[in-house]
């Protein structure tokens, strides 16, 4: 891995992770082993974000969450505690109640124009929406194909076929690849 890469584990949340919750991933207990490895290579550059609701929910998210209400709880519920597994990885944790990540909440760990390694959950929402972001605002980003988890096998490949159509600000590369050094 780059020395100068952040490792960004997107939202490996209960709600993410359990089976039994209406957005669980099916894929998030494949992605476990490849974030550990690569989190045991960034060490103290490991941000882990979560999704919180907005306590006073404004627009679309007003919306958003009246249509999924089972997500519409306060800070310390549990579903939105980190999963067992992945909870002792970060050194900062950044919580916000938006799909994308990037923002002045994680920019402040990371600064304006780093190189993100992104994993996590989910693909085809949180991951998506916080490489493009993060890719308009000069990140460089790398995606790490096998250390992210889709709502299904086939959004999670939809979502990463969008995101390699923006090389050179977003490219896709593998657990191994990364950790070999062979992305950028």
């Amino acid at each position: 891995m780059h020395p100068d890469a952040w490792l960004v584990v997107i939202d490996p949340q209960r709600i993410f992770a359990d089976p039994a919750s209406q957005w669980g991933s099916p894929m998030f207990p494949d992605i476990v082993e490849p974030v550990r490895r690569l989190a045991a290579a960034a060490g103290r550059r490991t941000v882990v974000t979560r999704w919180v609701p907005a306590t006073d929910p404004q627009g679309s998210w007003r919306s958003y969450l009246q249509a999924w209400p089972f997500a519409d709880v306060p800070e310390g519920h549990p579903l939105l505690e980190l999963v067992d597994d992945m909870g002792d990885l970060a050194t900062e944790v950044v919580s916000v109640p938006t799909f994308g990540k990037w923002g002045p909440e994680l920019e402040a760990v990371t600064g304006p124009v780093p190189h993100l390694v992104l994993a996590g959950v989910s693909t085809d929402c949180c991951v998506v929406s916080t490489a493009l972001a993060a890719a308009d605002a000069g990140a460089t980003i790398t995606v790490v194909t096998d250390a992210c988890a889709g709502s299904s096998p086939a959004n999670h490949r939809s979502a990463m076929e969008v995101m390699a159509l923006y090389p050179p600000q977003i490219t896709l590369a593998t657990t191994d690849e990364v950790l070999a050094g062979r992305s950028r």
